[in-house]
């Protein structure tokens, strides 16, 4: 996997497992940010949310390249094989556009996630909502408790 630079946070609950790139932000909807030199900042999904939305089918993009964009708006949507989400911006600036090489192997999403599966890139900055991987980390277990508490009163009745 080419994923991330620098280093990863393990993270293990139940049986969900993922490296975090502790370079990265978080938004609490399950995105990443990446800065890149000039004020560029790439946007993918993080592991999380791609097991959530299974395998990968498809996605495209509502907006165009040099369009404002806002943190909370929908710039897109993505189909994974168990469900389809609109794609939120988690930043403040110029939408620059998708992921060329998603539109050849949209597998890239689930298999690289913080990697060359990246979604769309934003000129600007990362919504204020946005955090680092120890925060990330414990919104994680809460969400992740959540879900396990439900199944277990799921199989309870």
């Amino acid at each position: 996997m080419s994923t991330a630079r620098g280093n990863t946070l393990f993270y293990r609950r139940s049986h969900f497992v993922t490296h975090l790139p502790m370079d990265y932000l978080y938004s609490p909807a399950h995105s990443w940010i990446s800065g890149n030199p000039g004020g560029r900042w790439r946007i993918g999904l993080t592991r999380f949310s791609t097991r959530m939305l299974g395998e990968m089918v498809d996605h495209g993009f509502e907006i165009e390249p040099g369009a404002a964009v806002r943190p909370g708006q929908i710039v897109g949507w993505i189909e994974g094989f168990k469900a389809i989400s609109d794609l939120y911006c988690i930043a403040t600036g110029r939408f620059l556009g998708g992921n060329p090489g998603l539109r050849q192997k949209i597998g890239l999403v689930d298999k690289d996630p913080y990697g060359e599966g990246w979604l769309y890139e934003v000129e600007g900055n990362p919504d204020a909502h946005c955090m680092g991987v120890e925060a990330y980390r414990d919104l994680l277990d809460e969400t992740i408790d959540r879900i396990l508490e439900k199944q277990k009163g799921e199989r309870i009745e």
